[in-house]
């Protein structure tokens, strides 16, 4: 089996911005031992697409593109997908519901033009987009000799991979030859940077490895997903176990959870197991901090470990250490957790100063956020309960983490 990897966009072509999407791709491509043969960068028009799918099609097994998802008359894939098929676009009420869901949890009104993520070739499938408006297409064309199938995503890096880890490559672990029960595990990370985990696991992300491990990074969660193929589940489990138990040997307190786990989820499990409680005072997260713990504190019976949090605006020029002990004063609680203003830093950077009060003390600790300024609030939510967590767990780390 191989793989063409399409870049859709004029920005591309152009030399605007440089085509990062197609390098990750041919990565995790090889990860499942998939080779790719082509990389092909298309421009925004008709005519272009509809030229560089024919080709891809009638030479690889699998075309994964990025691109062109988007509700601007610019945005061509799915036209290109469904003239090259020969098929209608058709409107998915699934689609359109999630795409509508977006903007209502937002309160804004969704512009006409974004009906158009909604429209899908007569006879694809939707792959699931969690993190933003636009909808993967999965469609299979034919050619000479066989199928080829195409995987369609957006060219939103960080959309990309969580659509690439959640849908596509379960999909094509199950193209693989022969009849093989596939298990994945996933174990989700916080606290070190892409680069940085994947030196800490020697030997373990590379091609050809059985099972595989990949690793993707969405807002400085890491997740490694183990994928085994074997003669049935218990098989596949027998080949995770090692492997996961070497991550959990190279990692240690990096490693938070698996699966669905997300660092508040481990944050409140800490807390109560140490039969605690935590309560936040926040300025530079917009409230980010105290929302994930209530919803987490529902979803996973803790509610009781989580006493509450003041949101104060980022204009309050307040000490951290003053923000933990309040809320720990005034909720009642063994854990005072205090997330001050995220200001610039360094080569660009973002940093937050974070304070956790306990009945031993107040201890502050300055945090440098990598990613950029739209992901800063994120950041720095995610570390403030990470630490949180490892001073429930009794970590002797806690403030010297690696920086995600």
């Amino acid at each position: 089996m191989h793989a063409e990897v399409i870049a859709i966009g004029d920005e591309l072509t152009s030399g605007q911005r440089l085509d990062t999407n197609s390098r990750w791709m041919a990565a995790e491509l090889g990860v499942l031992g998939i080779p790719v043969t082509f990389h092909t960068t298309v421009p925004d028009t008709l005519e272009a697409g509809i030229e560089a799918f024919r080709l891809a099609a009638g030479r690889a097994d699998v075309v994964v593109v990025t691109g062109g998802l988007g509700p601007t008359a610019d945005d061509l894939t799915r036209d290109v997908l469904a003239a090259v098929a020969g098929v209608p676009l058709d409107l998915s009420e699934e689609a359109l519901v999630a795409v509508e869901s977006r903007f209502t949890r937002r309160n804004a009104p969704m512009p006409e033009s974004n009906r158009r993520q909604a429209l899908f070739p007569r006879g694809s499938r939707i792959i699931p987009n969690p993190d933003g408006t636009a909808p993967g297409i999965d469609i299979d064309l034919d050619r000479a000799g066989g199928r080829c199938r195409v995987f369609s995503l957006p060219g939103v890096p960080s959309e990309m991979k969580r659509m690439w880890s959640d849908t596509v490559e379960l999909a094509l672990l199950g193209m693989m030859p022969g009849r093989v029960t596939i298990v994945q595990r996933r174990i989700k990370c916080f606290g070190a940077g892409e680069s940085t985990v994947e030196a800490m696991l020697p030997d373990l992300i590379r091609r050809g490895r059985d099972p595989l491990v990949g690793i993707t990074a969405h807002e400085a969660t890491i997740t490694l997903r183990i994928a085994a193929r074997g003669r049935d589940e218990a098989d596949c489990l027998a080949k995770i176990a090692p492997t996961e138990a070497t991550i959990r040997e190279c990692l240690g307190v990096i490693v938070y959870g698996v699966e669905d786990d997300e660092i508040e989820d481990a944050t409140l499990a800490a807390v109560a197991a140490d039969g605690g409680s935590v309560a936040s005072v926040e300025v530079g997260t917009a409230g980010r901090v105290a929302t994930l713990l209530a919803q987490a504190a529902a979803r996973r019976a803790t509610a009781g470990a989580f006493r509450g949090g003041i949101v104060l605006s980022q204009a309050s020029s307040v000490d951290p250490r003053s923000l933990a002990e309040r809320a720990r004063r005034e909720f009642d609680a063994a854990v005072g957790l205090g997330v001050g203003a995220v200001r610039p830093a360094a080569d660009g950077r973002q940093a937050v100063d974070i304070a956790i009060a306990t009945a031993d003390g107040t201890t502050v600790t300055e945090h440098v956020l990598g990613g950029g300024l739209e992901l800063a609030a994120s950041r720095a939510t995610k570390t403030a309960l990470n630490l949180v967590r490892l001073q429930a767990a009794g970590s002797n780390r806690m403030g010297r983490e690696p920086q995600a």
